[in-house]
């Protein structure tokens, strides 16, 4: 009997945990829809600011959120996954790998300013790409790689070591036991690692405020050496620079950047949920 009520009460609380933890992003996605009512129109999604940012719409901000985002994946995600498979794969515990941990822990704890300053000094200055999306992206680029080495590391060390001695003993090479077997087994903590990184690019201001995050622009960015405006940093301007903004608009640039992180998320656990579904 008193085990039961002990495992009764264990189940009460990590539900009522749970159910907190999940009431949170719910009660800010709900207030954030309450507020921006008055501002959400189909124009503000589609059109340029105005009136000093105070009217019209944010597309730059969204479109330049998205380069933003997809650089930064198209940057990042072949060094991550290779230094996972390196430490993993290759030198588990070898003097170099010992070394890229500590790197990587060192680097997960630095503040975004400080990529942000880095990437001010290193990319717009001393290599000349001026503020740009791609030295924005190079910045976010750095900021994210612990996040995804560090979770394409647990998806490849999750896979059972038996499979890859299997492999070896049937003759396939290393390299073909990491492509054809670790890899597919490894996808979907891949993907979550990657959505989680990706995430977090698209909501970070400092570093792209001083390496390509423009005030306003009057045309979309053409090539990775234009300037693009962004969600976070629109938002941090009307906040703090913008005279006059309405409560509501700025309730409704928070909206839309929170409804693209968690549409990213969507993306990752629905590409997460397809795959384990095709494995079965």
């Amino acid at each position: 009997m008193t085990r039961a009520v002990v495992h009764a009460a264990a189940l009460g609380l990590v539900t009522v945990t749970a159910l907190a933890i999940l009431a949170i992003p719910v009660a800010l996605l709900a207030y954030l829809l309450v507020k921006a009512l008055p501002a959400l129109s189909w124009s503000l999604l589609i059109s340029y600011p105005s009136d000093g940012l105070r009217g019209g719409g944010i597309l730059p901000a969204i479109y330049g959120t998205a380069c933003l985002v997809g650089l930064t994946a198209l940057l990042s995600l072949p060094p991550g996954l290779a230094t996972a498979i390196y430490l993993v794969e290759f030198s588990p515990e070898g003097p170099l790998a010992r070394l890229i941990r500590a790197a990587l822990f060192t680097l997960s704890g630095i503040p975004s300013v400080v990529f942000g300053l880095f990437g001010l000094g290193v990319f717009v200055l001393l290599l000349g790409f001026g503020s740009s999306l791609l030295a924005a992206s190079l910045t976010l680029t750095l900021l994210v790689l612990p996040l995804i080495i560090a979770c394409a590391e647990a998806a490849l060390a999750s896979v059972p070591s038996e499979w890859r001695e299997a492999s070896l003993a049937l003759g396939c090479t290393r390299v073909q036991t990491i492509r054809h077997l670790v890899l597919p087994q490894a996808a979907p903590g891949l993907v979550t690692g990657t959505v989680l990184a990706l995430g977090r690019a698209a909501g970070e201001t400092a570093p792209i405020l001083f390496t390509g995050a423009a005030f306003y622009l009057t045309d979309l960015p053409r090539t990775v050496n234009d300037q693009v405006m962004a969600l976070s940093y629109h938002l941090y301007v009307l906040s703090t620079t913008v005279a006059g903004a309405s409560e509501p608009r700025k309730a409704a640039v928070a909206l839309c950047l929170l409804l693209l992180v968690l549409a990213l998320s969507s993306v990752g656990v629905v590409l997460r949920r397809r795959y384990l579904g095709e494995r079965r």
